[in-house]
């Protein structure tokens, strides 16, 4: 059974960890002030590599081509299969 001393207890170290937490705040924006978030570090980190547009060249290929793979089992697809080969598809720009 709780005593009437209990809640005082736990008002008082409530308020020890709010202080701790509050002291911790402090300590962290003096460190690390106005850190840039994540993605900000790797915008643009591809620009102008050829080798990324390559990648994206051949991914939207095979999207396409996967997704028209898909669509053709119920044969609506199958006049448009032979335009969707890779070798169509012109570079990222």
């Amino acid at each position: 059974m709780a005593t009437s001393e209990t809640p005082i207890k736990l008002e008082s170290r409530v308020a020890i960890l709010e202080e701790k937490v509050i002291q911790l705040q402090r300590k962290l924006e003096a460190v690390a002030p106005e850190a840039k978030p994540w993605w900000q570090y790797v915008v643009a980190a591809f620009a102008n590599d050829p080798a990324f547009e390559e990648a994206m060249r051949l991914g939207r290929g095979y999207r396409v081509a996967a997704t028209a793979e898909f669509k053709m089992m119920d044969g609506s697809w199958k006049k448009y299969r032979r335009d969707l080969r890779l070798e169509r598809y012109p570079k990222v720009r």
